[in-house]
């Protein structure tokens, strides 16, 4: 009787250190560095407050995940959300300023193009009801949170279907 109370007890306190450890795990907070990401074209950066972070992560997960999850892009699997192909767009979309404008009101990869009627936006919340509510500081935090997952998961983000 005895050993299976010690048995039983050793189950409990493994179980209860996973669940510790796990939960230590994912709510650990990004440090200032990793935070931090370009502001503007002139190279300004921006520190992220870990609200944003998450308010980033939780927009881009209900909203953009669906056709760009882990940073890749679904419609056309040449151009990701990785930092490479964020800066060869044109206008270069690797910084804040220029994510949160093409979120109001997509271009084409070239910049020659609009598509908002078939990329959700701002200007087209009509048709893409999930950015109605969404404020210039939810893009910030969704931009933001796309600039920073290139530090997060390096060789994930953007990795394409090898990951996803």
């Amino acid at each position: 009787m005895i050993k299976k109370k010690v048995s039983l007890l050793s189950l409990v306190v493994f179980f209860l250190s996973l669940v510790i450890v796990a939960f230590s795990a994912t709510s650990v907070e990004l440090d200032e560095t990793t935070r931090t990401v370009i502001f503007d074209s002139s190279g300004k950066s921006i520190t992220l407050t870990p609200e944003q972070v998450r308010r980033g992560k939780r927009l881009f997960n209900n909203s953009c995940a669906q056709c760009h999850n882990g940073g890749i892009t679904k419609t056309n699997p040449n151009i990701g959300l990785e930092q490479e192909s964020l800066s060869k767009a044109i206008p270069p979309r690797d910084n804040i300023i220029n994510l949160v404008d093409y979120m109001k009101e997509p271009t084409s990869y070239d910049g020659q193009t609009s598509i908002a009627d078939l990329h959700p936006s701002i200007k087209s919340a009509e048709i893409f009801p999930k950015m109605r509510n969404f404020t210039d500081e939810d893009l910030l935090s969704v931009a933001g949170y796309i600039l920073l997952q290139p530090q997060v998961s390096p060789e994930k983000w953007g990795g394409g279907k090898i990951y996803y």
